[in-house]
């Protein structure tokens, strides 16, 4: 079982708990529009320890995965009993749209995680550290952001690995979370190759914004307030305009429902 999160905790106390409303049976793939341009772009056996984000070289003990309902070993949600949720961010696109996007959540008081594209961090290493030194969650959604359950076992280990090699270069450490690309849900052998690269946990979701559909601010935050509930993990994206323009309204909305905003290591640990 997860623990739950230490009732000591001050940081955005007034933010966020309560009732949201049921989460819907299905969800889109995660990324299954993202082709490219300037647009963007699961639960595994307990780990002993895992690193956390905040700076590298810093440890802190792993969560006991919880598995989605007929997905073993893949992270869909957190706790249902706390009223915590993490937004989750697919790392790619438009740095300026990225950083307005830490800003509002920032400006919220909220706290993210954010799974880069390996390629994405080549060509702005600097936001490796944004992200961290605004105290978010750093993970891996692998190097070239392709169909990742298409390919091979050595070229989809690739993708992950080398991505992880970036992570570590640019921060010292791996991250804690894996998300696999242009998929919801890791096939076994994804999750087996993630282990093999250092990741215990594979991150899916159970609420999907379908922000890369592009489809207004407003319908963005519907599709996540009308789904989110205690311990929801959210997919979201960098690199969308309408992903910038709706966090204010999401974040309000949390806020009136005392659904406090956290990492992903936060909510499962």
């Amino acid at each position: 079982m997860l623990n739950p999160f230490p009732r000591g905790v001050d940081r955005r106390s007034a933010l966020r708990a309560g009732a949201g409303a049921a989460v819907a049976g299905a969800f889109a793939a995660a990324c299954s529009d993202d082709k490219g341009g300037a647009a963007p772009a699961s639960r595994s056996p307990t780990p002993a320890a895992s690193r956390a984000s905040a700076r590298p070289g810093t440890t802190r003990a792993a969560p006991a995965p919880r598995s989605y309902p007929g997905q073993p070993g893949q992270i869909a949600h957190g706790p249902r009993d706390r009223p915590m949720v993490a937004l989750t961010f697919h790392g790619q696109g438009d740095p300026k749209i990225a950083n307005a996007v830490l800003a509002e959540a920032e400006r919220g008081g909220a706290h993210v995680t954010v799974l880069a594209v390996g390629s994405w961090l080549d060509e702005h290493p600097e936001m490796a550290r944004r992200i961290l030194d605004g105290g978010h969650d750093l993970g891996n959604h692998t190097q070239r952001h392709i169909d990742i359950s298409a390919l091979p076992e050595q070229e989809a280990y690739a993708e992950i690995s080398e991505c992880a090699d970036r992570l570590r270069r640019l921060t010292g450490s791996v991250g804690t979370w894996f998300r696999p690309s242009r998929t919801q849900y890791a096939t076994p052998l994804v999750l087996r190759l993630a282990r093999r690269a250092g990741y215990p946990h594979v991150l899916s979701y159970d609420v999907d914004s379908l922000d890369f559909t592009s489809p207004g601010a407003s319908a963005v935050t519907r599709n996540v307030t009308g789904r989110i509930r205690n311990g929801s993990v959210v997919s979201l994206h960098f690199g969308y305009a309408d992903t910038v323009a709706a966090l204010p309204a999401l974040l309000a909305d949390l806020d009136r429902r005392h659904l406090r905003a956290v990492t992903t290591t936060e909510l499962l640990t």
